[in-house]
């Protein structure tokens, strides 16, 4: 098989799980493939941003019973996806912080300043401003994340009591932009 065959795979899962407009922040009509609802305005990064990297997760969230309601107490999930420019696969895990580490190279972010808007499917959607960078690989230069397309993850509606937590399964995109480069 060519050496060029891995590349090619590699962009053409960035062509299906990013939109077309996606190399900017894009405007408010900004939509996920297959349908997916479109992207909220409020979820967009400031002018200047471009897509980076998407990964999509699949993972739990983690609910703790506290004043006998479910508060989040952590996410633990696998990603797994493509970087842009160039066009390579990635892997990383997202766990409290809420923070997304490489397993390939061990760079890292964290968000901050969450912006959210309900789901109909699942938790919220959410754009968070990165913070905590460290490292200078896949998420090195992370300026903003969003996390899209979610779907379960969302508070039981059941009443709770005692201390054990609750896992409730989730699937959601995560998209995460750097700055435009000059």
């Amino acid at each position: 098989m060519p050496r060029t065959a891995p590349l090619a795979g590699a962009l053409a899962l960035v062509l299906v799980t990013a939109p077309a407009s996606a190399s900017s922040a894009g405007p408010a009509d900004d939509t996920l493939p297959g349908g997916a609802p479109p992207v909220p305005a409020a979820l967009q990064p400031p002018p200047g941003n471009v897509l980076h990297a998407v990964l999509k997760a699949r993972g739990v969230q983690l609910y703790e019973c506290k004043r006998s309601m479910w508060q989040p107490l952590e996410p633990a999930a696998s990603l797994t996806g493509t970087t842009v420019d160039p066009a390579r696969k990635v892997t990383a895990v997202h766990f409290r912080g809420p923070a997304w580490v490489s397993d390939q190279d061990g760079s890292m972010v964290q968000g901050i300043d969450p912006v959210t808007v309900p789901s109909t499917a699942g938790a919220p959607q959410i754009l968070y401003k990165a913070t905590g960078n460290r490292g200078g690989g896949l998420f090195g230069a992370v300026t903003y994340i969003q996390r899209l397309d979610t779907t379960g993850g969302a508070a039981p509606s059941t009443s709770c009591g005692g201390n054990d937590p609750v896992a409730v399964p989730f699937r959601a995109v995560f998209r995460f932009f750097t700055k435009k480069p000059s």
